[in-house]
């Protein structure tokens, strides 16, 4: 940050950024913004800044803007695939399908942690499903997938996304038996107890 500031402001910029991570982390999405956005416009190549106001913008649901700042955190970063989720649940909830795609393949080639793929596989196939595309959704979210006995967060996310594809595109039996075993791991996850029961 010295090297595009100076020593002095670099400071100041660097308590101001550790305000807006600990306003990010109470989920305070407006207070960080706006502890953000002049930080964003006095240094736009601030890495940090532009992820995490993309971050922030991403929680508050302004899709345009969040994808304008991580799509700059991807440049500033050197093609970082960390945020290719989120930057592709943005293309998504814009409509933009084709850029969904070409993010999904970017993640998946750079083969990053099992949990930022699972999250980037599950955002592919809701904009599958978004082009009424069920059975390619079920297809992608499907393949090489089995729940742990005692799955993590990510797992949990991957099987309920899959179980509730299951159930859209009509295949109520495969559905119901993977919300029971998702039950079975975690009763308390969601609302799957309910939707095991068939309610």
């Amino acid at each position: 940050m010295e090297h595009l500031v100076g020593t002095k402001r670099a400071e100041r910029l660097r308590g101001r950024l550790a305000e807006a991570a600990e306003a990010f982390a109470g989920e305070r999405y407006g207070e960080a913004r706006q502890l953000l956005a002049p930080i964003v416009r006095e240094v736009p190549d601030l890495v940090e800044a532009r992820e995490l106001f993309g971050l922030a913008l991403y929680r508050s649901g302004r899709w345009k803007e969040a994808a304008r700042e991580l799509s700059a955190f991807v440049e500033l970063s050197n093609g970082s695939t960390e945020q290719h989720p989120v930057l592709a649940d943005c293309r998504r909830a814009l409509g933009q399908h084709a850029e969904v795609t070409r993010l999904w393949n970017e993640l998946r080639e750079s083969s990053p942690s099992g949990e930022l793929v699972t999250e980037g596989r599950i955002v592919a196939a809701g904009s599958l499903a978004d082009q009424g595309e069920l059975q390619s959704a079920v297809r992608l979210l499907s393949k090489g997938f089995r729940l742990p006995r005692s799955p993590q967060e990510h797992q949990l996310r991957r099987g309920y996304a899959l179980a509730d594809l299951y159930e859209r595109s009509g295949d109520v039996p495969q559905a119901a038996a993977l919300f029971g075993r998702l039950a079975a791991a975690d009763p308390t996850y969601l609302d799957v107890a309910e939707r095991a029961a068939g309610r």
